[in-house]
């Protein structure tokens, strides 16, 4: 579902359940964050989230190791650790066992890296193959980390690189080559934990996972809830191989176009950036990397927290005084 529809069919639920009226609900629906959190006690608050999508790539067990790393990514982004998932299965009767075998073991295998259990699941027949989790991560209440909170001057920290929807595109159009689909079949597959300890370890302002409604749309709620502006630099932006050559070619899913058409309003790209980069900007990501807003003080710490654990990270902008995003 697109943001704008999203956004409308929420709207009497935020209505019904006000967080006012559950203090103990620390992250919820009126916020709009990546996970719900709800505090247990003074030392212990649970994140809650799920996901699950169709098949974007050919391997059944890729297929399920990236749902699986994409389910766990929002409590990442929240800063908290996984500690139990359950599968959400919807399988064709027809399907071979040995494939359902092969998504539940890519998913399976997921959660045991993440250092959690999957303790059951629930399962109906469809017509189309949807798998995911349901998540749950604990975090101390002071340690949460939100959307809010990036502050002018901070710089912006991305840990994956981009392009994953536009490859997964090529790749259902027979165009894509088997390199460039490895190399984003491994980026999707990789959790988000390593990042997230990394920066908990540090301490940053703000927060998020890049993922369906783009690296823009995801931009643009970080600065909305910040109440201040973003600025990406193209030059520093890590792309996946092959990605701006698709983006050339136009091989982008419907939902690049549900985002352009949600975010636009809110987004100033310098005038020589080619439509198709902008397009690719708007482009859903699948676990995808976090979107970090650092003080600069803290950068370089940072940086270094990220090699010693041989996880990846680009510097890609800064927060500015105003609103909105841009992108030069």
């Amino acid at each position: 579902m697109g943001p704008a529809a999203l956004a409308q069919v929420l709207r009497p639920l935020r209505e019904r359940f006000r967080a006012g009226d559950f203090p103990d609900l620390l992250v919820g629906l009126e916020v709009s964050d990546d996970a719900a959190v709800y505090r247990i006690s003074d030392e212990v608050a649970v994140i809650e989230t799920l996901d699950f999508f169709t098949p974007i790539v050919d391997d059944a067990y890729d297929y399920g190791a990236i749902a699986a790393a994409n389910a766990t990514s929002d409590v990442y982004a929240m800063g908290g650790e996984v500690v139990l998932a359950l599968n959400i299965c919807a399988f064709p009767a027809d399907l071979p066992l040995e494939v359902t075998q092969a998504i539940l073991r890519g998913g399976a295998d997921k959660v045991a890296e993440a250092g959690a259990v999957l303790a059951g699941g629930h399962t109906i027949e469809d017509k189309e193959p949807k798998y995911g989790l349901a998540v749950m991560g604990l975090i101390h209440p002071r340690r949460i980390l939100t959307k809010g909170g990036a502050r002018p001057g901070d710089r912006l920290v991305l840990t994956k690189p981009l392009g994953a929807g536009a490859i997964t595109t090529a790749l259902k159009g027979e165009a894509a080559e088997a390199a460039h689909v490895a190399a984003a079949v491994a980026s999707m597959a990789r959790l988000n934990r390593g990042a997230a300890r990394a920066v908990q370890e540090v301490g940053v302002h703000a927060c998020t996972d890049v993922t369906g409604f783009s690296l823009l749309g995801h931009a643009w709620e970080m600065a909305e809830r910040s109440r201040a502006g973003l600025r990406f630099h193209l030059r520093d932006l890590p792309f996946l191989p092959g990605a701006r050559g698709y983006a050339d070619l136009s091989l982008f899913p419907g939902g690049s176009c549900r985002n352009r058409d949600a975010y636009a309003a809110h987004v100033h790209f310098f005038r020589e950036i080619h439509e198709e980069t902008r397009m690719l900007l708007y482009t859903p990501e699948t676990s995808g990397g976090l979107l970090v807003a650092v003080p600069p003080e803290r950068l370089e710490t940072l940086r270094a927290h990220f090699a010693a654990a041989g996880e990846p990270c680009w510097t890609v902008g800064e927060v500015t005084e105003g609103e909105g995003i841009e992108v030069l």
